[in-house]
């Protein structure tokens, strides 16, 4: 039998029972549509994490260390590189080094510090960080108030959300949902009083003195510094919701500078305090770099070059293994359960042809007397089904858009009347739309060869006996 003549069959047989086709037909569309909502609801998720962890800023940055810090990042991984007191110094020329690399598009010092900080003549104790200037278009300053730095150098500063309620005398409540703005209105433009300890060397103890502690036991060592208190006047120019060091492992801040003015301020660094031998021209230590590379592909070559510098290295993107494994656990459970569904519907494309054929038992008869063979009956019934679960798919695919399309209305309606931004959390890729209509049209293949196959083992004599 040619395929044109069993198409047009099968479409004759499905328009004689329009309703009972048709329900079959729905049930395969709603069985496909949970399948779909599921997994889109997978996938968005997925994605959202992956655009905030993009646009934080962090998922294209590797965060270096130096070895002689034994509370650097990655501790498991020393064994495989020098030993701490073998390891390079990470100052000002292995930062340089670091930045030249392929992929790096600049690197950057982590520069933190505790200092005392007076608004209104009353003191606050509190971190303060450096930020590149590049930061601009992190994440975490997209509902900021007010605007960020003027330039690399301003002695201007950004201030965190619990720190403006402190500075306004707040006690920030477990509920507390008070909005940014409000904090900010009575700040902005306001003058904040910085104090803070810059260490430099001491007066008459330039060369010399460094050549001297050089023929001096360690223990001697140490006379070439001295710390002098400074006073930094500052402009708040902003306030921000979030922390833009919330994910990076480091101690928070909650005032920000730009990282060129805390660069040219000086201030001791915990870690100079181990460094006795600080002369003129020597070269500043850093706790930390953050290097950011022109995207996640080049992560792990740039944190192969870095480590074989002798430096430990750290980033989101191995942290964010775990979570990616996750998702692929959660998508399969959800596809599984979205699935069941569609076994649901199957079972009523098996009874939808298993009535056929006791309607049709007759016509089968007639079919195999006038030479149809037992391959042209089971294609048929095949086509029957397939036609459904076609049908069925397509409208399923639709379906679940829609229900995806009218809960992320609601929640983001929910979102704005709680003042958070909008979030797309679902997403229907082309491949999805592809493979839940291939689905649809297998699982129908499959339900209609039981069918398919009784309906071929007819005896057309029998069957043409049948009334």
């Amino acid at each position: 039998m040619k395929a044109f003549d069993l198409s047009e069959l099968a479409l004759r047989n499905l328009r004689e029972s329009v309703l009972r086709n048709s329900l079959t037909t729905v049930g395969i569309s709603v069985g496909v549509a949970s399948l779909v909502a599921m997994l889109s609801l997978g996938i968005g998720l997925q994605q959202l994490a992956s655009r905030r962890l993009e646009k934080s800023g962090l998922f294209d940055t590797v965060v270096v260390s130096s070895r002689r810090d034994l509370r650097g990042y990655n501790r498991d991984e020393d064994s495989n590189g020098p030993a701490p007191a073998e390891s390079p110094a990470l100052d000002e020329s292995a930062r340089q080094t670091i930045e030249g690399l392929p992929h790096v598009q600049e690197a950057y010092p982590d520069i933190r510090f505790v200092t005392e900080l007076r608004f209104q003549d009353k003191p606050h104790l509190s971190m303060v960080a450096g930020l590149p200037f590049s930061a601009k278009n992190n994440d975490a300053f997209e509902g900021m108030e007010g605007s960020f730095f003027s330039s690399d150098h301003a002695p201007e500063v950004i201030l965190q959300k619990s720190f403006a309620e402190e500075l306004l005398g707040r006690k920030p409540e477990p509920d507390d949902n008070v909005r940014v703005a409000d904090l900010a209105r009575p700040l902005l433009n306001q003058a904040l009083v910085m104090r803070y300890a810059e260490r430099v060397a001491a007066p008459g103890e330039g060369k010399a003195a460094t050549e001297k502690s050089s023929k001096e036991p360690d223990a001697v060592r140490g006379a070439a510094y001295s710390v002098v208190s400074r006073v930094e006047t500052l402009k708040i120019v902003g306030v921000s919701d979030l922390d833009p060091d919330s994910m990076r492992g480091a101690a928070r801040a909650r005032v920000f500078v730009p990282l060129k003015l805390a660069q040219d301020l000086h201030v001791m660094q915990p870690s100079e305090l181990r460094d006795t031998t600080l002369s003129p021209g020597s070269q500043t230590t850093y706790t930390t770099v953050s290097v950011r590379v022109d995207g996640p592909t080049s992560v792990p070559s740039v944190e192969d070059a870095v480590k074989k510098m002798g430096f430990n290295v750290f980033s989101i993107v191995d942290a964010t293994r775990s979570v990616r494994r996750f998702f692929a656990v959660l998508d399969l459970f959800l596809g599984i359960f979205g699935s069941l569904a569609l076994a649901v519907a199957s079972i009523g494309i098996v009874n939808t042809l298993v009535m056929a054929i006791l309607e049709r038992r007759r016509e089968i008869g007639i079919m195999k007397a006038i030479g149809a063979s037992d391959a042209d009956v089971k294609t048929l019934f095949f086509a029957e089904a397939g036609v459904m679960g076609m049908f069925g798919g397509v409208a399923g695919v639709a379906l679940g858009w829609v229900i995806g399309r009218v809960i992320n209305f609601g929640t983001n309606f929910y979102l704005k009347r709680q003042h958070f931004p909008p979030e797309q959390l679902w997403s229907v890729p082309w491949w999805l739309v592809g493979g839940a209509i291939l689905f649809a049209v297998v699982v129908s293949l499959l339900s209609g060869f039981y069918p398919a196959a009784r309906a071929a083992r007819l005896d057309p004599v029998q069957a043409l006996r049948y009334e």
